[in-house]
């Protein structure tokens, strides 16, 4: 029979209507096995900005020929609908503006994979995040994600600190070539998460160790922050080159850090060569 798990209320009123627009035309759709949230709804930290996410498992064989853009109309008009990079079905709502993302999955293999999200997905009460489950499968599958895997520390912070010389001598490299724009983005893109995820490693703070930006501004330590903010930087090549090599002084010293702390490996002679590399003008 289909679960009807009672609502719980969360900061965003808009996204506690929408959830229940959801459940309640999850279970007229008969093609529907069981429908899953994910996201900072089912987390407990949804606010007024935050998006609705949710795997739609279709019964086998209707994952082809289901109208999920039209069966979504019953959670309001859609001002956009398309299918992102990522072939998710991304949504924005007229009235609100409030972004969806629904993956729409056959129930058979789709299910069958939820328990292996684990530490990728956290579920801190999987009776609220499954909105429709006709068979029991998704419910048992959604229990096992109640509690989020910490990273394991000394591999962590030995893959870390390897991805961050690893980077910040592409960034050097690119530099050098004078592509500030593609440098920018290496600033930025990847080798800030990095150092954000070994930072929270070290301060004990991974709850979101997938988005390490999420929440820093609660999560870290000023001191922390003033590190961070001084790694950032206009695309003006003097700006760009000063807050790369505060960048790079600053993986170092985490990295320093967790070897005290865990005994991992420092390449020295590497980390000293990048930065003589990024001290060039």
């Amino acid at each position: 029979m289909p679960r009807t798990p009672a609502p719980r209320p969360s900061a965003s009123p808009a996204l506690d209507a929408r959830v229940a627009l959801l459940r309640r035309a999850a279970h007229a759709e008969p093609r529907l096995e069981g429908v899953l949230l994910y996201g900072s709804w089912t987390t407990g930290e949804a606010d007024a900005y935050s998006d609705i996410e949710a795997y739609l498992f279709l019964g086998d064989g209707h994952a082809d020929t289901f109208d999920g853009p039209g069966f979504l109309r019953a959670l309001g008009r859609p001002a956009l609908a398309h299918t992102n990079q990522f072939g998710i079905l991304a949504m924005v709502f007229e009235d609100d503006l409030m972004r969806g993302e629904f993956h729409f999955e056959e129930a058979g293999a789709g299910i069958a994979a939820v328990e292996g999200w684990q530490g990728m997905v956290h579920l801190p009460d999987p009776d609220a995040a499954v909105l429709l489950d006709r068979t029991g499968r998704l419910t048992e599958a959604a229990a096992r994600l109640t509690a989020p895997l910490a990273p394991e520390p000394v591999e962590s912070a030995a893959h870390l600190t390897g991805e961050l010389a690893n980077w910040t001598l592409m960034l050097a490299h690119v530099l050098a070539r004078r592509e500030d724009a593609r440098a920018h983005n290496l600033l930025h893109a990847m080798v800030a998460p990095l150092q954000l995820k070994l930072c929270r490693l070290l301060r004990g703070t991974t709850d979101h160790w997938l988005t390490p930006s999420r929440a820093a501004e609660e999560d870290l330590p000023a001191a922390d922050l003033a590190r961070y903010t001084a790694t950032t930087a206009p695309l003006a090549a003097a700006a760009l080159r000063a807050a790369a090599r505060a960048s790079w002084q600053w993986s170092r010293e985490l990295a320093a850090e967790a070897h005290g702390r865990w005994g991992t490996p420092v390449p020295e002679a590497l980390h000293a060569r990048i930065a003589g590399l990024l001290a060039r003008d």
